[in-house]
């Protein structure tokens, strides 16, 4: 009798030592899968940080019949630095996964409070992102393999010939304006560059007041090189200058900021059309999460444009190159298959 008890209290004893396994197993397995549910589960938060974030934009798809640039545009004769429609210049890399890598971008120049200063004054918004996405359209088709990204340039501080109650030749666009077309931006699945005129404040005085903006992970800076004017002068009467080294001040900045709020890379794009305007140009460089654009922006005839094209891009390559085209003021207006067969191809085309 004795011994049929122990063997029942045994019984017992493994039969709960089993259950306690099988508890504490259910514990021990129900954290992984909830890991599994959710893939961040366990990763540290500076690893969470440090995951690339997706751009926000969506380029303009490519009509079903468009021809690779390639097929369509013959290279023989040519001597080119990188082959036809490859924007990146020639020796350089490209670490980001910024929207130049593999994207173009067709930018809309202005600012609402002047139907002088560029397209995007002379129409309403949603008509303005209208034609906008067209222009966009006639690039994607023209180049397939790099679909176009719809941008709003948005002129963000103003040259003036008059000194302003401050004295620094500049006035600030409004918060309404700049709210508007952020947002437009975002509603359409488009870019924003926000261009500064810089007057007689430094590139960084006026990067520090666009900085809020610059925040939204589809917004990006443009300088304006020909209005920054010294002691004694004036934008618009006065060709103003900027140092290469103010410039990547500028850059460094973005790049800090990018890191710091966990941005998708960003770019920064340089106007110049003379010589005179950029200094020491060799002192900017891209980073790893901002790329570098050199705008050539200068109107007039195409031939002298693309002659010029070559001497500012092709001949001094940073980066990428940009391409400037005025409606009004260009003779020619050049066709997109024209622009895109410049050497290298321009990465970002904008309109005035």
């Amino acid at each position: 009798m004795k011994q049929l008890f122990l063997l029942l209290a045994a019984s017992i004893l493994i039969l709960g030592a089993c259950s306690d396994s099988s508890e504490e197993s259910e514990k021990e397995t129900a954290p992984s899968e909830q890991e599994a549910s959710n893939p961040d589960k366990g990763k540290t938060e500076k690893e969470q940080k440090n995951e690339e974030p997706e751009q926000p934009f969506k380029p303009v798809e490519p009509s079903e019949d468009a021809v690779s640039i390639k097929e369509k545009l013959s290279e023989k004769g040519q001597k080119r630095t990188v082959p036809i429609g490859e924007t990146l210049a020639k020796g350089k890399k490209d670490p980001s996964d910024g929207p130049l890598k593999n994207h173009r971008l067709v930018a809309y120049y202005g600012t609402p409070e002047s139907e002088n200063m560029g397209i995007l004054g002379q129409l309403e918004p949603e008509e303005y992102m209208k034609q906008l996405k067209e222009q966009a359209q006639a690039y994607s088709d023209a180049d397939p393999e790099r679909p176009a990204v719809p941008t709003i340039e948005l002129i963000t501080t103003m040259a003036q010939s008059a000194p302003g109650p401050d004295g620094n030749y500049i006035r600030m666009n409004s918060e309404e304006n700049i709210k508007e077309y952020v947002e437009l931006a975002e509603k359409h699945d488009a870019l924003v560059l926000l261009d500064i005129q810089l007057g007689k404040e430094s590139v960084m005085e006026q990067v520090k007041l666009v900085e809020k903006w610059l925040k939204h992970p589809h917004v990006h800076l443009a300088i304006d090189t020909e209005f920054h004017v010294g002691e004694g002068e004036k934008p618009g009467e006065d060709l103003g200058q900027v140092d290469g080294k103010e410039i990547q001040k500028a850059v460094n900045h973005v790049s800090k900021l990018t890191e710091k709020h966990n941005l998708p890379d960003k770019f920064v794009l340089v106007h110049q059309f003379t010589s005179h305007v950029l200094t020491n140009k060799d002192a900017i460089q891209p980073k790893d999460n901002v790329q570098v654009a050199i705008n050539f922006d200068g109107w007039g005839a195409a031939s002298d444009k693309k002659t010029l094209y070559r001497k500012f891009i092709r001949d001094e390559p940073n980066q990428y190159g940009a391409f400037k085209i005025f409606y009004d003021k260009d003779e020619p207006v050049m066709s997109p298959e024209e622009v895109l067969k410049m050497d290298p191809s321009p990465a970002i085309i904008n309109y005035q």
